[in-house]
């Protein structure tokens, strides 16, 4: 046995004793607990795989154990044998009444978290009656004008188990200072608050367009929700860092790793120029991914992230504390994907796509319904997404034994190559002035375009095989029922926030938003401000155009896509 073989020995009798151990303590899955200790039930295969004492060289530095650096296998010492991810469905559609029936049905289903979508013209700050909102209102969202919306949408939910994850960034800070007027109006204190806010406007100049601000004013906005959320919410996740819409747009794998961890520097980089310091807040930075149904290559990229950000907080930005270096990050099906032609084989693509990520590690996943080309989700398909999970999860046993991929020579060798490839293409990032100057002189959107439309080539010329799209097909419609959204509920939704307008104090108004352009003006935390004026109901629109009075409102110059 070499001494490298023997170090892999002992340091795993370390981990089992010293790691393992007390987490297993506190208590296993019960299809997972076993009376010979750490292993899986009488006769299964141990919880993990390591290298046999003959072939363990490098296996400590380039892998290590569940629970400690690297991380490359797992952030929690027990992963799934341990506790389950969590299962998300990405809902909300119409009206906020609408919205909570529909997360009253898959909570009292078995989902785990909920994750809410708003309509497009809420994310852009605009209200139900703006001209602008015409057309949008209810249509890929909830429509969301005050903190009256809110409230009705999560009144009476198990708010501190299910925490809902608000999928908002051009607007963030206010979708924020909503839900949390709307918590403690259900009784819960600051401290006990969870969830998580997308709040990662970078992507958005990148790949999907929802902005509202110039960047540098929207970076502010975002480092304000880091800094509010540091000080006062110690469980929330105040930014989801989003390379899921970045591979949606047409990013290839690499540059979805390499993009979402420059983002995320950009941001480290604002907020340790703010003051705060690297252990108070890097621990709540979370991601968000996509998953694709190619399952070897989309396991490694989750594998080689966890190593990636690890080694950038520890090495690079000096974090002590273990927790900044673990890279927590939900995953979503890909939604791009999926296929209005033949749509039920998207139930089969969004089944290899939870398969990939959970292979991966991830921490949470959104399984998408198979008539998401067509429309949005029915209440049948958004339970059948569901259900998907909970078939992965409960019968198939891949979550019964940590990073069971672990070791493979094509995985391994994968995930050292993604490594590689995002190493380099941020070093690139940086060499040429960072993140913020790419997207304001607009080449990093110029690269997504341009692998957006190699792809698109390759599925039109047959190279990539789209079953049903450009082969296998049928030429048959589909036979489906469509959710389809209601003319009535948009009157409702504009009725209702009119009346909001006529009997809200308008003088407590006046004043909040007032002093909400007074403090855009300076450099002070806009989050103050923005929870007095969404406890008086100021409207999403209001206190979107008071700070758009300042900041003005980003326009993408031509020549965007070199």
């Amino acid at each position: 046995m070499s001494e490298d073989q023997g170090s892999v020995a002992a340091a795993r009798q370390r981990w089992e004793k010293d790691v393992l151990a007390p987490a297993v303590d506190k208590g296993l899955r019960p299809a997972t607990i076993a009376p010979a200790g750490w292993r899986a039930q009488e006769g299964a295969a141990p919880l993990l795989h390591t290298p046999r004492e003959d072939d363990g060289c490098g296996y400590l530095e380039q892998l290590g154990f569940p629970g400690e650096y690297p991380y490359t296998r797992g952030i929690q010492p027990t992963m799934y044998p341990g506790r389950l991810w969590t299962m998300r469905q990405y809902a909300g559609f119409g009206s906020a009444e609408e919205t909570h029936e529909r997360f009253r049905y898959l909570l009292d289903r078995g989902q785990g978290g909920l994750l809410v979508a708003f309509d497009l013209p809420t994310q852009l700050g605009l209200d139900s009656d703006d001209p602008d909102a015409r057309g949008e209102v209810g249509v890929v969202g909830v429509a969301v004008d005050s903190l009256q919306d809110m409230e009705t949408i999560f009144h009476g939910l198990p708010l501190e188990q299910a925490s809902p994850s608000l999928t908002m960034n051009g607007a963030a800070a206010v979708a924020l200072a909503l839900y949390v007027a709307t918590a403690e109006k259900e009784g819960l204190p600051l401290e006990r608050i969870s969830g998580t806010t997308q709040n990662d406007i970078l992507k958005e100049y990148l790949a999907r367009g929802a902005y509202i601000y110039p960047p540098r004013p929207a970076l502010r906005l975002c480092i304000d929700v880091i800094e509010y959320c540091t000080r006062h919410l110690p469980r929330w996740n105040f930014m989801n860092v989003c390379g899921y819409h970045m591979r949606e747009a047409g990013a290839t794998r690499v540059q979805e790793v390499a993009f979402a961890l420059a983002n995320a520097i950009t941001y480290i980089e604002a907020c340790l120029a703010r003051g705060l310091d690297i252990d108070d807040f890097a621990r709540r930075i979370a991601f968000n991914f996509t998953a694709s149904a190619e399952i070897f290559p989309e396991a490694a990229k989750f594998r080689a992230a966890r190593r990636l950000w690890a080694k950038l907080l520890r090495e690079r930005f000096g974090a002590r504390n273990p927790a900044s270096w673990m890279w927590r990050t939900g995953a979503g099906s890909a939604g791009s994907t999926l296929t209005a032609q033949q749509p039920e084989n998207n139930i089969v693509r969004v089944a290899l796509q939870n398969l990939a990520a959970v292979l991966g590690g991830v921490q949470s996943f959104h399984a998408a319904a198979y008539d998401e080309a067509l429309a949005l989700p029915s209440e049948h398909s958004a339970l059948l997404a569901l259900r998907t999970q909970q078939v992965l999860a409960y019968e198939s046993g891949v979550g019964d034994v940590i990073d069971p991929l672990g070791g493979s020579y094509y995985v391994e060798a994968l995930t050292d190559e993604i490594e590689r490839e995002v190493g380099a293409q941020i070093a690139r990032i940086e060499a040429e002035g960072g993140m913020l100057r790419a997207i304001e002189d607009g080449r990093a959107q110029g690269e997504i375009a341009r692998s957006a439309y190699a792809q698109q080539r390759q599925i039109e010329n047959g190279e990539q095989v789209v079953v049903g799209v450009n082969r296998f097909q049928d030429g048959t419609a589909p036979d489906i029922s469509l959710h389809r959204p209601s003319a009535a509920m948009v009157d409702a939704q504009i009725a209702r926030l009119q009346r909001l307008r006529r009997e809200r104090d308008n003088g407590r108004v006046a004043l909040a938003l007032g002093r909400l352009t007074a403090e855009a003006h300076g450099n002070g935390n806009l989050m103050y401000p923005l929870l007095e004026a969404a406890k008086a109901y100021a409207t999403l629109g209001e206190m979107c155009g008071a700070m758009a009075s300042v900041f003005g409102k980003h326009q993408a110059h031509a020549g965007v896509l070199p």
